[in-house]
């Protein structure tokens, strides 16, 4: 990443949690040490950032923000996690099936492994249906709507629109976080988007990445009972596990 790159994503993660680690930043970034105490320095002497022992925090104490993070910093974050999802994910596929793709960094490393499907695929992820039509022959479904440049989805506001009547075996999506009380979002149009599209899937297989068992957002969108499948990595914390399965979710770990 370049010096504003990574000083955007920094800012971004300190306002969705209390407090990142160095640890995390330097995974995320694959910034050296050294570079990562410059980038703070300089944040802190700014007074965007407060270094505290171990990372940093926002200003004011961080916490959840009511707006969805923008979609380039969310493609740095945890890459290879989000690709081996992505790679499980496509497997579930089968030729000739109807699917549902909402729109994401996660689900955006589908493209790579969909590119010799054959599918029917509704997704409002701007880029996603731009490489698929370019690079596949799957059939590609968009909603109505407004693009929304920041996050690449297209959303629409009317419970009237092209796809109720669109019929689909699957739809895989991700979350701003996943807890007790199931799916959480940030943002309300980006939730009722999703409510949406998910009243037209049979099932719903969930990529999740280990950071998205951190609390953050503050609007359910569906519960964990919803929920027939979920793919994430071997860094997720024990007790999420514990609770997916308590719930009936079939849990996966891409590559494990």
């Amino acid at each position: 990443m370049h010096e504003q790159e990574r000083w955007q994503t920094i800012l971004t993660l300190v306002r969705e949690r209390p407090i990142v680690s160095a640890r995390d930043l330097a995974e995320i970034t694959q910034a050296s040490a050294a570079t990562l105490r410059r980038d703070l320095a300089r944040l802190a002497a700014r007074g965007l950032v407060r270094r505290v022992h171990g990372g940093v925090q926002a200003i004011g104490g961080g916490g959840a923000r009511l707006e969805a993070r923008r979609f380039d910093v969310s493609q740095g974050l945890f890459a290879e996690r989000k690709r081996a999802i992505a790679r499980r994910a496509v497997a579930l596929c089968r030729d000739g099936e109807s699917i549902i793709i909402n729109g994401g960094s996660t689900t955006f490393h589908m493209v790579e492994f969909l590119r010799a499907a054959r599918l029917q695929i509704l997704t409002n992820s701007f880029p996603i249906a731009e490489a698929l039509v370019r690079q596949s022959d799957n059939r590609i479904i968009l909603p109505g709507g407004e693009v929304y440049r920041d996050q690449n989805i297209i959303l629409s506001p009317f419970d009237e629109d092209s796809i109720q009547h669109y019929t689909a075996s699957k739809m895989f999506m991700s979350a701003m976080s996943i807890g007790p009380l199931g799916l959480v979002e940030s943002d309300p149009l980006i939730a009722r988007a999703e409510a949406k599209l998910l009243s037209r899937a049979a099932d719903l297989v969930v990529l999740a990445d280990s950071s998205k068992f951190e609390p953050r957002g503050s609007i359910a969108v569906a519960p964990l009972s919803r929920i027939r499948r979920l793919i994430t990595d071997d860094g997720a914390p024990d007790a999420a596990f514990a609770m997916l399965r308590e719930a009936g979710v079939e849990v996966e770990v891409a590559g494990g």
